[in-house]
């Protein structure tokens, strides 16, 4: 694929300074330019690498002033970074525009296939499946019975999608991730074992909703376990059975929501983030890396620790521990100075 300079300006509406027939082919962050690649200014830290890099044409800022001539042929724009990941969306687009049916994949007769629909290699279509149009489903693909994949919607190699489970348009579903496994359900007999709850609800993924490699989102126990519109989760995420996630929630690696638990619109998780069962949290609630919530929390508010408390109360009780081996050596002292009166007063 070869792009012009002229080609990426128009279509951001930038201007050149340069050689506007100029041709790159690939992409590449600016400190690792190389002849032929597209890279991009932003970030004043690393203006230095405007001077040095091999680039070919730099996306730079409007307002963006050098302070010597550079190589690379320029294109402004108002927001550097904004129309550099819009490049890097079309050119995704024209670089995974995969079509056709490959052989072997399996697709059972009764299912439904769209127009424009890419099935890789190895891939299982189930009975009565539904999927939609321009969907990319990649090698080793799983769909069972009875699910619905909308428009749009990209299963990358190895996902794994249960009977019954309903994704939106315009979703995508990492490598190596699970939608629909049981929920963890188990009632304790008297003999001490564990007997299964068999687990027959479904998944919901709504629209544009991204799912990271080697998440689990589990089936409800009954009813649905619901990912709302534009919720954007990582890799190694757990999701439990009946858990409802509100829309344009964001979820870093390893976040544990367990089951039944009920998170709602427009929340940011860090990393390692822990939710016990059958809590709510609210709208617009930001919670810390690493932290552990075991009671529901109001909309709007900031936690972080384990157990999570409110942004300010932690920065204090993160300050005393840190004073902690002060504070200890503080006490040791005072005991041997207690210990040293009482024996004055004992003479």
């Amino acid at each position: 694929m070869e792009f012009k300079a002229q080609s990426i300006a128009d279509f951001l509406g930038g201007t050149i300074e340069g050689d506007a027939n100029a041709i790159v082919t690939d992409v590449a962050k600016i400190e690792e330019g190389r002849p032929g690649t597209l890279a991009f200014l932003s970030n004043p830290k690393y203006n230095k690498y405007l001077y040095e890099t091999e680039a070919t044409i730099v996306i730079v800022n409007q307002d963006f002033e050098p302070e010597t001539e550079v190589k690379p042929t320029l294109i402004r724009v108002p927001d550097a970074y904004k129309a550099f990941a819009s490049l890097l969306e079309l050119y995704q687009q024209a670089k995974g525009n995969k079509t056709g049916i490959e052989n072997p994949s399996f697709i059972d007769a009764s299912a439904k296939v769209g127009n424009d629909v890419y099935v890789g290699a190895f891939a299982y279509i189930g009975k009565n499946v539904r999927i939609g149009n321009h969907v990319k489903i990649y090698p080793q693909v799983y769909i069972g019975d009875n699910s619905i994949v909308g428009d749009d919607t990209i299963l990358f190699a190895g996902a794994k999608i249960y009977e019954d489970s309903r994704i939106g348009e315009a979703c995508i579903i990492h490598s190596g991730a699970v939608i629909g496994s049981d929920g963890f359900g188990f009632a304790p007999t008297e003999d001490g074992s564990y007997k299964k709850i068999p687990q027959v609800g479904n998944v919901i993924l709504e629209d544009n909703v991204e799912i990271g490699a080697n998440t689990t989102i589990d089936c409800a126990t009954m009813g649905s376990t619901i990912i709302r519109k534009g919720t954007k989760i990582d890799n190694l995420v757990q999701i439990a059975h009946n858990v409802e996630v509100g829309e344009n929630t964001v979820m870093a690696a390893l976040t544990g929501i367990a089951g039944s638990s009920k998170i709602g619109k427009n929340c940011r998780f860090g990393g390692q983030v822990g939710i016990a069962g059958h809590i709510t949290v609210g709208d617009n609630v930001n919670i810390g890396a690493m932290s552990g919530v075991n009671s529901s929390i109001k909309s709007n508010r900031t936690i972080l620790g384990a157990p999570a408390m409110d942004i300010a109360q932690a920065a204090k009780v993160f300050a005393i521990f840190r004073n902690l081996p002060a504070l200890r050596e503080q006490v040791l002292d005072m005991g041997k100075q207690i210990a040293q009166i009482k024996i004055k007063l004992e003479e």
